[in-house]
C-alpha cells in the first residue's frame, strides 16, 4: 500500500479528494493483468477478502476498499474504515441563510452538496428514495463516509421490479430502508367508494394524496431536512427552478410550522446522462424497468415506458394534460384569499411579437365557427403561472415564424372569472393549455404534451394542417 501525505484540506476538499481516490481505486481493482474485472479474477481463485488498494492520511486511517464478495457487486468499492467525520451539530434553520448557502452551492459537485447536507443535519436528515435513478443519492451519501438514513414510500401499487430494487439496495449498501405506508382506512375508503382505477377517470391527485402525499407528510414531520432526486432537466418548463438547497415551500418538519423543513436537491444540475454514467461506473443496483424503456418510475398503473425523444416525465399519468404532472389548477397550498389575490394581477405576458390578445367573445366565436377560414394557434394562460411565464420566449418566437405563413397566433387569459367557462368550453385542465383551430375544420385540437418549444409547436401544426 502507498501512503499519501496531502497538505491540510478544508472539509469540502477532503470529501472531493476522497471521492477521487476511490475512483482511482476503482481503476486499480478493475484493471487486472488479464483485463478481467476483479470479480472474475476472484472467482478464478485469485484471492478474496479485503484488499488494501490505496491509503490516505485522514485522521491516521487508511482507505480500505472491499473487493468482490457474495454480498456486494465487485465495482461497488465502498470505503470501510475511513475515519468517520465528527458528529454533526444539529442545524437550526434560523441560524443559516439558506439562499446564501444555495448561492454558494451553485457550482458545487453533487458529492459536496450531499456531504454538506449530512454535515449540517446528521440523523435529522433522510434521503427520499423512489426506486428509480435516484439510487444515485444513496451512492453519493455512501461515498461521503458519513452515516445516512433512507426512506421510501410503499404505496401498495409499485412494480415488482421496484420492490426487488429495494431489496438489492439494502443488501448492496448494508442499510435498512425506512418504509412508509399509507393509512389503511384511507385506502380502504377510497377503493371501496371509487374502485381500484378511479384515477383514470378523475385524475391522479386523490389517489396520490392518499397513497403518497399523506405518508410523506407524516414522515417529514419527524425530520429536520430531506434529500430529493429532483433535477432541472427532468421536465423543462416545470422543474427549471430547482435550487441546491431551500426552505421547503410545501411541507413541514419536526419543529412544525412554515420554514421548519429544509430540502436538498444534490442532483439539480446533473443531466440524466451524467447520473447514468455515474451509476454505471460505480456498479450501483438499478431498477430493471429502466432496461424496458421506463425512465421516470412511480406506481405500476401510472407509469409506462417513453419513446425516444420524449421527456422522461411523459411516462407518468399520460392520460392527463402533461402540465398537471407538476402544476394543476388546484393549488393546495394556497388559501382562497391568496388564490384570489394571485389572480387579480394586472400584469400580463405574451405582450411582445406577433401574439394577438383575444377576448372571451373572440375565442368563443372562433370555437363555434362552422369551418375555420384560417389556422389559429391559441394559448390559454394565467399570467401568474410560472409555466406560462417560461413559455413566453418560445411562443413569441413561434408567432414571429407562423404569422407570415398565414397562421394566427393568439392568447386568451383563462383564469379568474374565465376559468370555469374555459374548463367547460375549451377543455382547460391546467395552465398553459395550447389549442389548434385548423383551417377548413371546426373545433380545436389540444396539444397533448408539455413540449411547447417552437420546434414542437411547428411539428404540432404541420402534422395537422400540412407543411407551410
Amino acid at each position: 500500500q502507498t501512503r499519501l501525505s496531502p497538505p491540510s484540506f478544508s472539509s469540502t476538499t477532503v470529501v472531493k479528494g476522497t471521492y477521487e481516490r476511490r475512483m482511482a481505486a476503482t481503476s486499480a481493482i478493475m484493471s487486472t493483468s488479464s483485463g478481467a474485472p476483479c470479480g472474475v479474477q476472484r472467482a478464478a481463485g485469485a484471492g478474496a477478502g479485503t484488499r488494501k488498494v490505496a491509503s490516505a492520511r485522514r485522521s491516521s486511517a487508511a482507505v480500505v476498499v472491499r473487493a468482490s464478495s457474495s454480498e456486494a457487486h465487485p465495482s461497488s468499492l465502498m470505503a470501510t474504515n475511513l475515519a468517520p467525520p465528527p458528529p454533526a451539530a444539529p442545524a437550526s434553520a434560523a441560524s443559516i441563510n439558506w439562499e446564501t448557502l444555495d448561492a454558494e452551492l451553485q457550482d458545487a459537485t453533487t458529492l459536496t452538496i450531499m456531504d454538506r447536507a449530512l454535515e449540517l443535519f446528521g440523523d435529522g436528515l433522510a434521503i427520499a428514495f423512489s426506486g428509480a435513478e435516484d439510487v444515485a443519492l444513496i451512492q453519493y451519501a455512501h461515498l461521503t463516509g458519513r452515516p445516512y438514513r433512507v426512506f421510501s414510500l410503499d404505496t401498495g401499487r409499485l412494480n415488482p421490479e421496484t420492490y426487488q430494487l429495494f431489496a438489492d439496495v439494502e443488501k448492496h449498501f448494508g442499510i435498512r430502508i425506512e418504509y412508509c405506508f399509507p393509512d389503511e382506512k384511507a385506502v380502504t375508503d377510497l377503493v371501496n367508494a371509487k374502485g381500484l382505477f378511479s384515477f383514470y377517470e378523475d385524475g391522479h391527485k386523490e389517489c396520490c394524496g392518499v397513497r403518497k402525499v399523506q405518508p410523506l407528510k407524516k414522515k417529514l414531520r419527524t425530520l429536520k431536512a430531506w434529500v430529493t432526486g429532483q433535477r432541472k432537466d427532468q421536465s423543462p418548463g416545470t422543474r427549471m427552478a430547482v435550487p441546491a438547497v431551500q426552505v421547503d415551500p410545501v411541507f413541514e418538519g419536526a419543529a412544525g410550522g412554515p420554514g421548519s423543513l429544509i430540502k436538498f436537491n444534490p442532483l439539480t444540475r446533473a443531466s440524466s446522462l451524467e447520473v447514468w454514467d455515474f451509476l454505471r461506473v460505480m456498479g450501483t443496483p438499478v431498477n430493471k424497468l429502466h432496461e424496458m424503456g421506463y425512465v421516470s418510475i412511480g406506481c405500476a398503473p401510472c407509469t409506462r415506458a417513453v419513446l425516444p425523444g420524449q421527456q422522461e416525465r411523459e411516462g407518468r399519468w399520460w392520460w392527463e394534460d402533461a402540465a398537471m404532472k407538476e402544476c394543476g389548477l388546484h393549488s393546495a397550498n394556497l388559501t382562497e384569499e391568496q388564490a384570489a389575490a394571485r389572480e387579480a394581477t394586472d400584469e400580463d405576458i405574451f405582450t411582445g411579437g406577433a401574439v394577438t390578445a383575444f377576448s372571451r367573445a373572440q375565442i368563443e366565436a372562433l370555437n363555434f365557427e362552422a369551418l375555420h377560414p384560417h389556422t389559429t394557434l391559441a394559448v390559454l394562460y394565467a399570467p401568474w403561472c410560472p409555466f406560462c411565464q417560461a413559455m413566453v420566449p418560445g411562443y413569441e418566437e413561434a408567432a414571429a415564424h407562423f404569422t407570415p405563413k398565414g397562421v394566427k397566433v393568439v392568447k386568451f387569459r383563462a383564469d379568474a372569472e374565465q376559468k370555469e367557462w374555459s374548463k367547460a368550453t375549451l377543455g382547460l385542465t391546467s395552465f398553459p393549455t395550447v389549442l389548434l383551430f385548423p383551417k377548413g375544420r371546426s373545433g380545436y385540437i389540444k396539444l397533448g404534451s408539455e413540449r411547447r418549444d417552437p420546434d414542437s409547436l411547428n411539428t404540432f401544426i404541420t402534422s395537422i394542417v400540412g407543411p407551410m
